[in-house]
């Protein structure tokens, strides 16, 4: 066994008091250790009795943290072999500068794509998506909300409000919201998109497969018809250990 995991588990590498429970810190700072190259992969880690004795946690505390790992595919577990680094998945490029749907997107890059729909329907809007889609409370917006995954590994949850004229039947999307809008002619020609860095929690983390208060891409979009009319807005949550997002800068000529 490395002279060097002694330090990398010892506590005072990863635990911090008041930063969450002991599983989901050790967790954690494992996951970073792979990502920046210190845990590579096809290394062992050490067997559970010696990482919980280096970590100063209990057998059941590293079992958890290392299920963590497992579910957020950084960690294999191989039977009557012990549990081996699977290292960092290639990253998908997504351009912030083309309007193209996540879809769309995996189709260009060979990649199966799949949707689940965690919840749609039709519902009075509320305030921010009065505000973006300029609606009043007597209308109506239509909500999809779906988990995107590419070759089975969750990459994002897309949470998309339109307006109930725009899309009066939710039930109509299938896999790609901006295919149902082009058979419609409403389909969007331009977009505008905030991302910001935010840690995740909750059932949202759980979906992703990622640990709670891990830092993830939110992403902000509206989109607008060619009549400037907003159509779209939706609200995105993006693994970045496995999503990038790329923008090209030209000059304005200015």
């Amino acid at each position: 066994m490395p002279s060097s995991y002694a330090s990398l588990f010892h506590p005072d590498a990863w635990y911090r008091p008041g930063e969450g429970a002991r599983y989901i810190q050790l967790s954690r700072h494992i996951g970073r250790a792979v990502t920046d190259g210190r845990l590579e992969k096809g290394r062992q880690l050490p067997p559970e009795r010696d990482l919980a004795e280096m970590a100063e946690v209990s057998r059941v505390t590293v079992r958890k943290a290392v299920a963590e790992l497992v579910d957020a595919g950084l960690v294999e577990q191989r039977r009557g072999a012990g549990s081996f680094v699977m290292g960092v998945a290639a990253k998908t490029e997504q351009s912030l500068s083309s309007l193209v749907s996540f879809t769309e997107n995996m189709q260009a890059r060979g990649r199966v794509s799949t949707s689940r729909v965690l919840s749609r329907g039709l519902f009075p809007p509320a305030p921010d998506e009065m505000m973006a889609l300029g609606l009043s409370p007597s209308q109506q917006v239509a909500r999809i909300d779906r988990l995107r995954s590419a070759d089975g590994t969750p990459m994002a949850i897309e949470r998309s409000s339109l307006p109930s004229d725009v899309l009066p039947d939710p039930d109509a999307v299938e896999t790609s919201l901006y295919a149902v809008l082009r058979r419609t002619g409403l389909a969007p020609s331009r977009a505008i998109q905030r991302v910001t860095a935010i840690n995740i929690t909750g059932e949202n983390a759980q979906l992703l497969g990622v640990a709670d208060n891990t830092a993830i891409l939110q992403i902000d979009r509206t989109a607008f018809l060619s009549s400037g009319r907003p159509i779209e807005f939706t609200r995105g949550y993006y693994r970045p250990d496995i999503y990038d997002f790329v923008a090209e800068l030209r000059p304005d000529g200015g």
